[in-house]
């Protein structure tokens, strides 16, 4: 895979987390508050790993066609 493969799916990973979190933070709000906010932080947690490891990506991640 070449890095912007990797990013691209990185990407997708991330917007997909956060709109599940969102979805998921609406459904657990009317019936328990606290399930719903742990929810939400733990896909704000999860979002911001992978933004730091798509910072990673781009600073290690070596192409196999570039010498």
């Amino acid at each position: 895979m070449n890095k912007k493969k990797v990013i691209k799916v990185l990407l997708f990973i991330i917007m997909f987390v956060i709109i599940a979190t969102i979805v998921a933070y609406f459904i657990y709000e009317p019936i328990n508050e606290w399930l719903a906010f742990y929810i939400a932080c733990s896909g704000g947690v999860l979002s911001v790993n992978l933004i730091i490891s798509i910072i990673f990506v781009n600073k290690n991640f070596k192409d196999k066609d570039r010498p």
